[in-house]
């Protein structure tokens, strides 16, 4: 009787629905000690259990705004001390209190980059600038989120960090409804050629420090770049470049449960993570989740099971 041909490790998302690196590591560790998340289908409630073992996982991708506590309690030594992979995405974006108003001062972030990049080598980072937003203030002042830009890019590239990683802020209509409590604010979506601008603006500045631009979910601006940008769409996850990273064998599928009718290039992935059972602390006003505004100081959850949005995540 021929042998059957073992499964392929996975990669586990931590994740795309919240920020456990923030706010819910002693529970994500608890989830590694078993071996094991249950994810919960809010559709039909349908229960998926991930193997977590160090033989089942590839690698962890961690996705945050604020990796100091991360940091400073240690947990991706122990992780890798388990026999884990890890690779980061970590979000830094110009220091904006009405767009970010719950995440560290840019110099705090900044500072937890380089001590990422000490321990784990810029190579295991994506530094994500997401999302670009255009916004009118109460005032009536038109501006962006672009202000510190150059100072990050310059910062990065001193670093080692070779990829970002941008898209265009999405309307969802929670967002709308949140605004409601800020009279005078509004988001607006800006026209394509000023979206190309913009983006060849950023591969210039990025240009000059050794960074490659790429875009999330943005194929209808790309299609609209001129023939001579290095622009390209971007995977989050990665696995080839998990592979060249870690070695091993994953699958290099296409995460059908992303947005890839946007562009969305993901390698195939299992997101841990939940909005609702995870509520993100940090309270960002362009957030397609649903951030929580009585979250002030992290806190964790001491449940297993944790809902999945499997076939509708809004982002990759």
């Amino acid at each position: 009787m021929p042998s059957q041909t073992p499964p392929k490790p996975i990669i586990i998302s931590a994740s795309r629905r919240t920020d456990i690196p923030a706010f819910y590591m002693d529970w994500f560790m608890q989830g590694i000690r078993a071996g094991y998340f249950d994810v919960t289908n809010p559709f039909n409630q349908h229960v998926t259990r991930v193997a977590a073992t160090p033989e089942d996982v590839h690698t962890i991708v961690f996705w945050s705004k604020d990796f100091r506590r991360f940091m400073a309690h240690g947990y991706g030594d122990r992780l890798q001390a388990m026999g884990y992979h890890l690779f980061f995405n970590f979000t830094v974006n110009s220091e904006s209190p009405w767009l970010e108003p719950k995440i560290p001062p840019l110099k705090d972030r900044l500072e937890t980059l380089r001590r990422l990049c000490d321990r784990f080598g810029p190579g295991c980072i994506n530094w994500r600038f997401d999302p670009l937003c255009f916004y009118r203030l109460p005032n009536g002042q038109e501006t962006d989120n672009l202000s510190d830009f150059s100072q990050i890019s310059a910062y990065m590239g001193r670093l080692g960090i070779r990829r970002c990683i941008t898209s265009f802020m999405d309307h969802y209509p929670k967002i709308k409804k949140r605004l409601r409590a800020i009279p005078g604010f509004a988001f607006h979506e800006p026209p394509m050629t000023k979206k190309v601008a913009v983006l060849r603006g950023m591969e210039a500045t990025l240009n000059r420090h050794g960074i490659a631009l790429f875009t999330c979910c943005e194929k209808d601006v790309l299609a609209a770049l001129p023939s001579d940008s290095g622009i390209r769409a971007s995977e989050c996850i990665s696995g080839r470049l998990l592979m060249d990273l870690f070695g091993g064998n994953i699958s290099l599928r296409k995460d059908s449960g992303q947005r890839v009718k946007q562009g969305c290039g993901c390698s195939v992935s299992s997101d841990i993570g939940s909005y609702h059972r995870q509520p993100c602390g940090h309270n960002c006003l362009f957030c397609y989740a649903n951030p929580s505004s009585e979250i002030s100081q992290p806190v964790e959850s001491h449940r297993f099971a944790c809902e999945s949005t499997i076939s509708n995540s809004p982002t990759s």
